[in-house]
């Protein structure tokens, strides 16, 4: 007789398939928690890099509504340099031809590009088409005139710049 006030034979013969089972049942639960746990590390990795990602575009594009202001002041210095030219007045000329350096000088700073495309094939993607004017002398789809500048910030377009289209003679577009 053992403890449990069985014959021995029988306590040998009822628990044969239990350790087995047990433990079967406890790999195949270890097997879950460790797949579980490569599951948890891995989403935790992709929130990691989600969040970083985000983090850099909040950086880079944290002054794109200031950018699009400071690209307004930019087209009405262009403007008045333009009058200017048109005018008696090399110094008030000069004065502004120096603004707008400097301003074009803190665009570059803030990652902003000027987007001025004459003589460039049109694209859709940098570049809204205003007119589209007949041409001889270039290839159909190449921007004759910009009317103005576009401008980007870090690679993203903050304004297309506008221009007139080189169309083939007789197209009908």
């Amino acid at each position: 007789m053992n403890e449990n006030n069985q014959p021995l034979g029988e306590s040998a013969d009822l628990g044969a398939g239990a350790p087995e089972s047990a433990l079967a049942a406890a790999e195949a639960k270890a097997q879950e928690n460790w797949n579980s746990y490569l599951r948890s590390v891995a989403e935790l990795d992709n929130y990691r890099k989600r969040t970083e990602r985000e983090i850099d575009n909040a950086r880079k594009f944290a002054i794109e509504r200031f950018a699009q202001e400071l690209v307004t002041v930019g087209d009405a210095l262009e403007a008045g340099i333009s009058a200017g030219a048109a005018t008696p007045g090399p110094a008030m000329l000069e004065g502004a031809q120096a603004t707008l350096r400097q301003l074009h000088r803190a665009f570059e700073k803030a990652g902003i590009k000027v987007i001025d495309p004459a003589g460039q094939a049109f694209d859709p993607e940098w570049h809204e088409a205003m007119v589209a004017q007949e041409s001889r002398d270039k290839p159909a789809n190449t921007v004759l005139t910009v009317i103005q500048k576009g401008f980007s910030l870090n690679g993203r377009l903050l304004r297309p710049a506008r221009v007139i289209v080189s169309k083939s003679p007789g197209d009908g577009n």
